[in-house]
Order: C-alpha cells, then sequence, then structure tokens
C-alpha cells in the first residue's frame, strides 16, 4: 500500500518540523514543566501564525481545508519533540466535531479565535472508573431554554487553559448528548493535576451548570453518533503521537548504543541490544503502516472504525516496548531526568493508555468484528 504524501503534505510536515525543531529544546521543555500552566504559549504562538492550527479546519472560518490525514502529520512531528502544547485535545477533541456536526453559529463563535491562537478548546470524555466505550454517567436533564448538567468529568487534558469543552451527558436511559460548555460558567469547577508527561490534567466537576440550546452539538442517536466519530479519529491521533515518539525514542537509542562502549567495543555491537533494536524498528514500521492505512480510509470517507483500534492497539503494544527498550538500553543515563530520553517513556506510557490501553482496543476490535456479520 502506498502511502507517498502530496506536495502540499510533505510541505505541512516539513513545515510542522521545522517550527517544532526550532522552538523545542530541551532546557525549553524543562522550564514549561515547572511552570503553574505547563503550556508553552510561544509555541502555540507561532503554530497559529504558520496557519497550522487551522490545518485540518474549513477555509471560510479561517482554515486551510485539509483533513486529518494532514494534522496526523503535524502531530507526529509534535511527538518527535514532545512539544507541550494541546494540539489533539483542542484540534481533534473539540475543533473537528465542530467543524463538522456543529450549526454556523457555533462555528463562526468558536474556530476563527482558535485557528487564530486566541481561544483554546478541549473535550471531557472520560469518566472514572468507565470505558471509552461506556455510557456517561454525568447526567443533562432538559429545561425550557437548554440543558442543566451534572456529573464529573477525569483526566481532562488542558481544561486549565481552554475557553470551552465539548462534554458528553446522558440525556436518557440509552442515550447521550455532546454540549459546548463554557469553562467560566456558574457551577463548573477544576482540580488541577499532574499527569504523566507533567502537563496539567483536570478533574471538571459539573453541578447544575446550564447550557443554552444552541450550545448543543447532537442529542439521542445523533449524540451517540458525534461521539464515536470523535472517538474513533482521537484514536488515530493518539496514534500519530505515538509514532512520533517512538520514531524519535529508536532514534536516540540507536544513536547511544552506536557510541558507547564497553569491554573495548560499542554496545549496539552485541547480539542482543541489536535485536531488541531490530524489533523496535519492525514495531515503528507497524505502526506507521497501520496508523497511515487508518488516516487514508477516514480522508477517503471509507470506514476505518477497525483500522483505527487497530493502530491504536499498534501504539499501545509497540509504543511501549520501544519505550522500555529505550529505557534499558540507555542504562543508568537512562534514569537522568537531565538527559531527555525518559520523556519518550512518560509521553508513550501516557499515550498508551489514555482511551484506553490494548486490551480496550482488543475488545472494540472484537466488537466491530462481531457487529460486522463475519464468521466468528
Amino acid at each position: 500500500m502506498d502511502f507517498s504524501l502530496t506536495e502540499d503534505q510533505q510541505s505541512i510536515k516539513e513545515l510542522a518540523r521545522q517550527i517544532f525543531s526550532d522552538k523545542v529544546t530541551p532546557q525549553l521543555l524543562r522550564e514549561i514543566e515547572a511552570t503553574e500552566d505547563c503550556f508553552d504559549r510561544q509555541l502555540w504562538a507561532s503554530l497559529a501564525e504558520a496557519g497550522l492550527l487551522g490545518v485540518a479546519l474549513p477555509e471560510q472560518y479561517g482554515g486551510s481545508g485539509f483533513g486529518l490525514f494532514e494534522l496526523n502529520l503535524i502531530l507526529e512531528q509534535q511527538g518527535t519533540v514532545t512539544a507541550l502544547v494541546p494540539l489533539l485535545p483542542a484540534l481533534v477533541m473539540a475543533a473537528a466535531p465542530i467543524a463538522e456536526f456543529g450549526s454556523e453559529a457555533q462555528k463562526t463563535a468558536l474556530l476563527p479565535p482558535l485557528i487564530s491562537g486566541g481561544q483554546l478548546l478541549t473535550g471531557a470524555y472520560a469518566e472514572a472508573g468507565s470505558a471509552a466505550t461506556s455510557l456517561p454517567s454525568t447526567n443533562a436533564q432538559p429545561e425550557a431554554d437548554g440543558w442543566r448538567i451534572n456529573g464529573q468529568k477525569s483526566c481532562v487534558w488542558a481544561a486549565h487553559i481552554a475557553d470551552h469543552a465539548l462534554v458528553t451527558a446522558r440525556t436518557g436511559e440509552e442515550s447521550y448528548g455532546v454540549f459546548i460548555v463554557d469553562l467560566q460558567s456558574a457551577g463548573v469547577a477544576l482540580e488541577h493535576q499532574r499527569g504523566t508527561t507533567r502537563e496539567v490534567e483536570c478533574t471538571l466537576t459539573l453541578k447544575n451548570v446550564h447550557v443554552g440550546a444552541g450550545q448543543v452539538l447532537g442529542t439521542g442517536e445523533d449524540g451517540a453518533d458525534i461521539y464515536a466519530w470523535i472517538r474513533d479519529r482521537v484514536a488515530i491521533g493518539l496514534a500519530a503521537l505515538q509514532l512520533g515518539v517512538s520514531r524519535e525514542a529508536l532514534r536516540r537509542t540507536a544513536e547511544y548504543v552506536s557510541e558507547r562502549e564497553q569491554f573495548g567495543r560499542t554496545i549496539g555491537s552485541f547480539q542482543a541490544i541489536s535485536q531488541r533494536a531490530g524489533d523496535c524498528y519492525s514495531d515503528v514500521q507497524a505502526m506507521e503502516s497501520t496508523l497511515w492505512e487508518a488516516s487514508w480510509r477516514e480522508s477517503a470517507a471509507i470506514p476505518f472504525a477497525q483500522e483505527a483500534a487497530v493502530a491504536k492497539w499498534w501504539a499501545c503494544c509497540a509504543g511501549q516496548r520501544i519505550a522500555y527498550t529505550g529505557q534499558h538500553l540507555h542504562g543508568g543515563i537512562g534514569a537522568d531526568i537531565d538527559y531527555p530520553i525518559h520523556r519518550y517513556f512518560l509521553w508513550s506510557k501516557r499515550l498508551e493508555l489514555f482511551q484506553g490501553g490494548a486490551a480496550a482496543q482488543l475488545a472494540a476490535i472484537g466488537d466491530l468484528i462481531a457487529d460486522s456479520g463475519l464468521p466468528q
């Protein structure tokens, strides 16, 4: 299967690579990790100025009119340097579904400020103790002029710096909706927590939060379809980030074992080490193939839910193996947090488990096969 990039796609990838490599250094990451927000505002402004925040968003709102395939090229480059900017939550978890399902008023109000870098969006979907595919326990009750939401969301990425969040909430026994919540609304409370990568994740508590009728993205069957649409694209975005993280972790590991000497020879010449590195190379190739197959199918409007779960499964399993191998082969220096390899381990673990680990992906793949009517 040929996943050769078009000229435009190659230009987007190269522009992203150049910005990330020019703007992100290990020293800068240490400084930003020590801040309260853990958010690289200057890099975010540079991405906005270059037009990369709007790559996958419609031209009439200031975007470039490309798609999630092109956005995944940017996410891969972000993973390469572990840049501390919330591209996935802002663009995949929030802006993309607004562009696809939102009203004209919603798109006009929310997309241009995001594309220009002036505002931030995120998605609040996870709940403690619930699988990504479970009905939310957060509840939305209809009112004359909208809805009233009560509940709690966990691990909300970048909520502390976001202006609005897309929130899933149950609207009936077997139905739910997707709502646009202003995070400055009365009844909204955020508890800041440091995640595995030192980024801030929030527990979002909603207590009698009023959401107007114009802030509803979809309810009932529409709400379930919208969330399934989001979940599959987030899985691919996570796989794109993990590919960048894993590829760079392997590159750094290969460079280290090619220079580090023991017993009068480079340690990379020892069979056990070269075999483990070779296995990691095969893992990267599998991650790449499954990611771009799922991304291509999404861009071609071909059903891709199973391919998205497969890509996320490889991101979980292979990403974990590469992270562990890189840490192990670096020996004692891998435990020194002044040395950058540890960040790739931490990022890999976070991406592995976000929206469900390998077991959750296998369960999703099994459900999709069962629902397809194929022989068991």
